[in-house]
């Protein structure tokens, strides 16, 4: 896990910090008197969440950051930002993107506290593809398609934060880090407009095969303890993602990442079974271990498919 603070009222100690933990990038203060920056960021290797506070006036000219960079405003203004073809400015409750991975961008910052989300662009194309599958999935648009789009992109950045990253140990377990990454990226391509098709091109549905499920679910079943995508499991069974997601929604009634979801809670069951009353270990724990990140969410769904509390089927082990 990635963590690191900076606290300065140096603007080009602040310039220089800024550059490395982002991109190079020139800034400038209109604001007489204090500069002050403070900056705490969390994170994982394809994610991180940083939290920013200018008690000034801050302008910016950035160069591309190569990672797709959300942010989200709690207080002040983000104004006259720029980027190809773009121009706007951003208030509280505000969620953008604040530009295409490869362009630089430009604007001004006024006595703001805000969150800045970044993950890198692979991860989009992980959870879901575009027309052309040779191509990366991209972001179409800087702002959410509506403001329940935005509501819930945000909802799902302050559970990354305050749940999953603000735990090491938590954050340290590489199913964690993977499945919270994923939940992400599916998150800002339900926000935000894309490349990628929502449904499936027809001839993908009509080169189905039974042996294309019996991979996939070989593939789900021998690596449900390891980091696993969508991509990856269609590349075991030698399909395009959306012909895989075709076929599981066909004939299963589910998705790739929902058969994994209930392999892995099988094993969570397992282990809550196989515990004995001496052993130490926790609910939590055991949740953890299998990629479930969120207790609440890991017993409603034990209790909806095994009829019973998880902390009952331990205390009973």
């Amino acid at each position: 896990m990635e963590s690191l603070t900076f606290d300065s009222d140096d603007l080009n100690v602040t310039e220089d910090f800024l550059s490395h933990a982002y991109a190079r990038m020139r800034i400038a203060s209109g604001t007489p008197g204090s500069t002050r920056a403070r900056i705490r960021r969390t994170g994982v290797p394809s994610v991180s969440v940083d939290e920013l506070s200018l008690d000034f006036e801050m302008a910016y000219s950035v160069t591309p950051l190569g990672r797709i960079c959300l942010c989200v405003v709690h207080e002040g203004t983000v104004r006259d930002h720029r980027f190809q073809g773009v121009e706007d400015s951003f208030g509280p409750g505000d969620v953008v993107l604040f530009a295409p991975p490869d362009l630089p961008y430009s604007g001004r910052i006024c006595n703001a506290r805000y969150n800045i989300t970044m993950l890198d662009p692979a991860l989009l194309s992980q959870v879901a593809t575009g027309p052309d599958e040779s191509r990366p999935v991209r972001l179409t648009g800087h702002r959410p398609r509506s403001a329940g789009a935005a509501r819930q992109l945000r909802r799902t950045i302050t559970h990354l934060r305050d749940t999953v990253l603000a735990d090491p140990e938590v954050a340290d377990q590489p199913l964690i880090a993977a499945t919270a990454a994923q939940h992400l990226a599916a998150s800002v391509l339900a926000a935000f407009p894309n490349t990628a098709l929502d449904e499936p091109a027809g001839a993908d549905g009509d080169d189905v095969h039974p042996a294309v499920l019996r991979r996939a679910l070989a593939y789900i079943d021998d690596h449900a303890d390891q980091p696993v995508t969508v991509a990856d499991i269609a590349a075991a069974a030698h399909v395009t993602v959306r012909a895989l997601q075709y076929a599981f929604r066909r004939h299963l009634n589910t998705t790739p990442l929902g058969r994994l979801r209930r392999v892995r809670l099988a094993h969570a069951h397992h282990d809550l079974v196989a515990a004995g009353p001496g052993d130490g270990v926790t609910v939590t724990e055991i949740a953890a271990r299998w990629g479930f990140h969120h207790p609440g969410r890991f017993a409603s769904l034990y209790r909806s498919t095994y009829r019973r509390p998880p902390h009952q089927t331990l205390s009973d082990g």
